[in-house]
């Protein structure tokens, strides 16, 4: 496997751009020092449920998570989760709840991650998704997978113990490729999903399995999915994608074999492209673009060489 030489650097993936909030995971197990730190007075926290924060607009036209000093939260106990802490010495925490609370002036709103992450700052969207993926495998994994009775929360939201074996267990970050695949004309393989509307295309993606390879990976799925074989694969970039606890691994990969035929059960259509037939499918309507907070949308537009046109998060 061989590594992109052009990265990010001029169109960071979203989600991944420096959030500035060191996560300070050292502090995760001092009891004393956490207190301490829910205590002070510049600490702020938000609550996140259901993969939801509430977020608001300011009055110069930024889009902000709604945060509060942490002596006016709601009271939650267990379920408040130590996020990091900025270069300004601010602690922030994120508390887990079964709903967001009301706003008395009624600007905010909820948002999930694939509107919020378009319009939050780098330390916001950081922030939340830290507490997104969190919060996710807090609720999914509350009992031992040794023994069955229920754990409970360490580490500032970072590990489950279980009191009756002893077992610890951390949050589950599950790796994907998702992969460009283009041919010797240069052409880029799209794909539609079979519950995808109408004309949505993006790149093929899927799941690592138990033993084996991401190169592995990314040749088995491209086969499986579009009946392509794939030979020469090319690392990009990575991007956290909490819906709810992948790492997506982003490929270039170069197809050997150019007959699509796909599965029929993960995918409905696949398609190669040219440069020119794609500009004219979206500026036809013919063909959707992935949503710009998909790490998909970069790795197309790699091989596209301009930006892709914009879609809404709905």
């Amino acid at each position: 496997m061989t590594t992109w030489t052009d990265h990010t650097a001029e169109r960071p993936i979203s989600l991944t751009a420096p959030s500035g909030v060191d996560r300070a995971a050292h502090h995760r197990l001092d009891e004393a020092w956490l207190a301490a730190a829910w205590s002070h007075p510049t600490t702020r926290c938000f609550v996140v449920s259901g993969g939801q924060v509430l977020i608001d607009e300011t009055a110069d036209g930024r889009t902000e998570l709604v945060m509060t000093p942490s002596f006016e939260a709601p009271l939650t106990e267990a379920h408040r989760y130590f996020l990091g802490i900025d270069e300004d010495g601010v602690s922030y925490f994120a508390l887990q709840k079964d709903a967001l609370p009301g706003r008395i002036d009624q600007s905010a709103r909820a948002a999930g991650l694939r509107e919020a992450g378009l319009l939050l700052s780098p330390r916001d969207t950081g922030l939340m998704v830290h507490a997104v993926g969190l919060e996710n495998w807090q609720r999914t994994h509350r009992f031992c997978s040794r023994c069955g009775e229920r754990t409970v929360i360490a580490a500032a939201g970072h590990i489950r113990r279980c009191p009756a074996c002893g077992a610890e267990h951390y949050p589950r970050t599950d790796p994907a490729v998702i992969m460009a695949v283009t041919d010797e004309d240069d052409r880029i393989l799209l794909g539609r999903q079979v519950h995808w509307p109408e004309g949505r295309f993006s790149t093929l993606a899927g799941f690592v399995e138990p033993g084996e390879s991401i190169e592995q990976t990314v040749r088995r799925e491209v086969f499986e999915e579009a009946g392509i074989t794939v030979g020469q694969v090319e690392y990009v970039a990575s991007q956290p994608w909490p819906f709810p606890s992948s790492l997506m691994l982003g490929f270039m990969a170069r197809a050997t074999s150019t007959d699509v035929e796909v599965d029929g059960d993960e995918i409905h259509e696949a398609r190669w492209f040219s440069r020119e037939e794609l500009r004219v499918a979206f500026e036809a309507g013919e063909v959707l673009p992935p949503y710009g907070i998909s790490i998909a949308a970069r790795l197309i537009e790699l091989w596209y060489g301009k930006p892709l046109p914009t879609r809404s998060f709905v």
